[in-house]
């Protein structure tokens, strides 16, 4: 599952998902599926840390359960 602060990047670029989507070379709709849970990913899915890299988020703080391995 991506994580918080994945979702909260998103949310609050001044981007719209939909660009920040085709610029990772995801299709917007499956960007829309993966935030709302309704497409299941793994750690490490290349779309995820493709959206993540233009979002400026390492791979590591696109995923669940990043946040507890670094405190």
């Amino acid at each position: 599952m991506v994580s918080k602060n994945f979702k909260i990047a998103i949310k609050m670029s001044e981007t719209p998902a939909w660009k920040i989507a085709y610029a990772a070379g995801v299709h917007p709709n499956i960007l829309s599926k993966i935030m709302s849970g309704a497409i299941r990913i793994k750690p490490g899915d290349a779309r995820v840390i493709r959206v993540g890299g233009i979002l400026g988020l390492s791979a590591d703080e696109c995923f669940e359960g990043s946040e507890q391995k670094a405190k």
